[in-house]
This record gives structure tokens, sequence and C-alpha cells, in this order.
């Protein structure tokens, strides 16, 4: 049995916000778990070629849009998204809170992976 608080995991700071790593590929469970917090006002280009990635909205609000900009999905509290075709897209805070999630990736991370967030293209990893 694995029991871990959140003051005893690692946190990485990612780009425009941090990660919890509350399991990794070390722990042997086949996923990571993260508590993702994505500031607020902050807008992230993302894809992840070699991770499925699911999360899950705990507080705050902000929106993932498709990386043509063609739609746009609220998230809030509650609200479930999973990039499950490896999808490019933006992550966006709103301006005046921090967006809140539980983030599942599969297979699992090593645990120092971090964005190389720019204007020109998506950050992966």
């Amino acid at each position: 049995m694995i029991v871990r608080q959140k003051d005893e995991v690692k946190v990485v700071e990612w780009g425009n916000g941090t990660s919890h790593r509350f399991l990794l590929e070390a722990d042997g469970m086949g996923f990571t778990l993260c508590h993702t917090v994505v500031r607020a006002g902050t807008k992230s280009w993302l894809q992840y070629r070699n991770h499925l990635e699911a999360c899950y909205c705990i507080a705050g609000r902000g929106q993932v849009v498709t990386a043509d900009g063609a739609v746009t999905h609220e998230i809030t509290p509650g609200v479930m998204y999973a990039l499950n075709e490896h999808d490019s897209h933006f992550l966006i805070a709103a301006p005046d809170t921090d967006l809140d999630l539980i983030s599942v990736f599969n297979p699992p991370l090593l645990g120092d992976e971090r964005h190389k967030l720019g204007d020109d293209d998506c950050s992966e990893y």
C-alpha cells in the first residue's frame, strides 16, 4: 500500500504552474497521479506525444481549447477532460483564479518532466 501526503511528494514547476506528483513510474502502478495547479491568467499550448492524460477539475475555472481554436470546453469543478488522441491543446486558467486539476498520465511519468512553453510551437513530453 502506498500512502502519501501532499507535503511529502515531488513538486515540479512545469511552466505555468505546479505539479505535485503523487505516483510516478518508480511506484510500479502503471500510471501517474498529480495535483496540477495552472496559474491564474496563463495560457499554455500543450501536447503529450508519449502519454495519455485525463484531468478532473477540483477548483477554479478555465478552458481547454483545441489547437486550431475551433472548439472550447469550459472547465469548472466537477468537469473531466481526457486527451485520448495525444491532442494538441491550449489550457487556459481564468484571469482571477488558479485552475486546480487532478491529472492522471499513462504511461507514468518519471517525475522531472516539465514544459518548455513558447509562442511558436506546443510544449510536449
